[in-house]
């Protein structure tokens, strides 16, 4: 939190080591998302001037890489809404590569029932799923009630398995290990 004071301020070698500190997560954040290097260069290095020119708002009720993230969550959301762009498999190209052709199966239909989710769903997916954060954590991020988090949850998990049965996926793949 020091170092957003610092930034704040506007310390630019205190800016420095937050960009070094954060814009590789962020990139891979946006680039999962949109899987454009260069739109998901161009949405990072957005966020991070957003966090230049704003950092003196923090309020410090959250981490700051909770705040950050919300600030990247918002900017996805956005360029989801404006561009109709779908999630990919979180999977690198070389992973996928040495993948067996079942489990590629398996992540292509995932991946198509999570295109097939309204973008705030996608979002809070993505949050949870891929980057790995709380649902109270995701609620920060989403700048909505923990409720909202967990609704759209059950229905993007509800949605899928509907997607997956309808598409014909084996049942053995269908199993949600995923209720609380």
């Amino acid at each position: 939190m020091s170092l957003l004071r610092r930034v704040a301020g506007g310390d630019r070698e205190a800016f420095g080591t937050l960009f070094e500190n954060y814009y590789p997560r962020v990139f891979a954040f946006l680039f999962r998302l949109t899987r454009s290097h260069g739109v998901a260069e161009e949405l990072a290095n957005d966020v991070l001037l957003t966090v230049w020119t704003d950092a003196g708002r923090f309020r410090g009720e959250s981490r700051v890489s909770t705040w950050i993230f919300g600030i990247a969550y918002r900017q996805g959301l956005t360029h989801l809404r404006k561009r109709s762009l779908k999630l990919v498999s979180i999977r690198e190209d070389d992973a996928l590569a040495d993948a067996s052709d079942m489990q590629f199966e398996r992540e292509d239909w995932v991946r198509q029932g999570i295109d097939a989710l309204p973008p705030k769903q996608k979002l809070t997916v993505m949050l949870v799923y891929y980057l790995g954060l709380s649902c109270e954590e995701t609620a920060s991020v989403s700048g909505v009630p923990l409720s909202t988090v967990k609704t759209r949850m059950f229905h993007a998990r509800k949605k899928m398995k509907e997607f997956l049965t309808a598409s014909g996926v084996p049942a053995e793949w269908r199993k949600d290990d995923t209720n609380d």
